[in-house]
């Protein structure tokens, strides 16, 4: 049954795909999420508030003005009542939904650490096989110990806001130094500067670069799409 079930996320049968994530949750399905083949995948990291769900979706929509499909993973907190995910992350990309070019999934921490959940690897592995142009996984956005998604993506953005630079003084390990790309969002309010030039260190330090985007108006998402394709080598 398992071997029909992957052939019919191999034939992007959407239906077929939520099948198999919600089996592989539950431990009826296990598939090989050591392998890396298929389409890049693009980690989305920061501290909440930052506005990563929100730049996300912006991302999203330039990406289908090019007429490239995508397939959403976002990490939510546990409901503290079921266990399962608070679904924010969703509500706030309602806009593509219906896109049947973009698919996205919610998924609980159920306890996980890292920022992560134990099924990311393998439902990011199913995702690849649904034949999608680029996976993007939202991290929960707990805070510096975010580092497991270095471990599932090509490419890790760190997206911060304005206000966030006495915390990158304060604490330069953990989601700082895995940070391929780093994104300064809600770049229309102040403290946008204040906050590059506590990133530069960081930034300088993995050979990365320092974006600004403000996500609500689409400004320099165009930027940040040419910048992720290049680091993942399209």
């Amino acid at each position: 049954m398992n071997d029909d079930l992957l052939r019919r996320v191999a034939e992007g049968d959407r239906k077929a795909l939520s099948r198999a994530i919600t089996d592989l949750e539950a431990g009826r399905l296990a598939v090989d999420a050591t392998s890396r083949h298929g389409p890049p995948v693009v980690g989305v990291t920061g501290p909440p508030g930052a506005g990563k769900s929100t730049l996300i979706a912006s991302l999203v929509g330039l990406l289908r003005q090019h007429g490239r499909t995508v397939a959403i993973l976002a990490i939510d907190p546990s409901s503290p009542i079921t266990g399962g995910a608070l679904l924010g992350d969703r509500i706030r990309m309602q806009d593509h939904v219906e896109d049947e070019g973009v698919y996205i999934r919610s998924m609980a921490t159920r306890g996980h650490l890292g920022g992560l959940s134990s099924a990311a690897a393998g439902t990011l592995r199913l995702m690849g096989l649904s034949g999608f142009d680029l996976l993007i996984v939202e991290t929960v956005g707990v805070g510096q110990s975010e580092v497991e998604v270095m471990e599932v993506a090509d490419t890790v953005v760190l997206v911060v806001g304005p206000g966030w630079g006495d915390e990158v003084q304060a604490d330069k390990a953990g989601i700082v130094e895995i940070a391929d790309l780093f994104i300064v969002n809600k770049g229309d309010r102040p403290g946008v500067e204040e906050v590059k030039r506590a990133l530069l260190a960081a930034a300088d330090s993995r050979d990365a670069e320092i974006l600004v985007t403000t996500a609500t108006t689409g400004e320099g998402v165009d930027e940040l799409l040419e910048r992720i394709d290049a680091l993942v080598g399209r």
